[in-house]
């Protein structure tokens, strides 16, 4: 799902190819009840694992890189409209909207990046096999970095909604528009990633599944 990088004049500033309108890019379409629930009950529902180790830092030290664009920067080029990057990647300008609150932003500085499932919410997910509970945290470090920019995993939002989410699940925390994308994205990663979830994860997640349209 990367980008195709594109080759970069020296010290010029390049718009990306995209949409022709000015206008923000549409919030995303909602995802079918029906869908969502076959991928809910995909996970297995345990206890958090409260004991899990946690620091980002064994997660993200940094983002990656390829060539000269990071994750961050790829994400922000795949998810904006209008985008303009200088001769190393990062962008200068552009038009974003927030798919957590529906701001919208054309100073790229003003957005995070957010894990939509957070590295610690990973941590404490693992699954329980054969009596024991798996800890993401122990994965090798290459597929703790692969989670952490997994781009499907992403999204570029205001700094402020992204700190008030913090590192809670649904059962905590949900975005004020865009909700039923939201848990499609979570449940996606979940699935992908062979984790569980609680049950009040859960029971939020249902709640919010059951007003999405059929």
């Amino acid at each position: 799902m990367l980008l195709s990088l594109l080759a970069l004049t020296a010290c010029q500033p390049l718009e990306l190819s995209g949409p022709s309108s000015t206008a923000p890019p549409p919030p995303p379409p909602a995802v079918p009840a029906g869908a969502l629930a076959d991928q809910l009950a995909a996970l297995q529902i345990a206890p958090e694992d409260t004991g899990a180790h946690y620091s980002r830092e064994d997660w993200l030290p940094d983002w990656a890189r390829s060539g000269e664009c990071t994750t961050r920067e790829t994400v922000l080029r795949q998810q904006g409209r209008n985008v303009v990057v200088n001769a190393k990647c990062a962008a200068t300008s552009g038009e974003w909207v927030s798919s957590y609150d529906g701001v919208a932003v054309t100073d790229p500085s003003k957005l995070d990046i957010d894990h939509v499932v957070p590295l610690a919410e990973v941590a404490r997910s693992g699954p329980v096999v054969d009596g024991r509970r798996q800890r993401p945290g122990e994965w090798p470090v290459e597929q703790r970095h692969a989670y952490a920019n997994d781009i499907e995993g992403l999204v570029a939002v205001t700094a402020s909604s992204n700190r008030s989410k913090g590192d809670d699940d649904p059962a905590r925390w949900l975005p004020d528009q865009n909700r039923c994308p939201y848990i499609a994205s979570w449940l996606h990663m979940k699935n992908k990633y062979k984790l569980s979830m609680d049950q009040l994860e859960h029971d939020a997640i249902a709640s919010v599944a059951s007003t999405c349209p059929a």
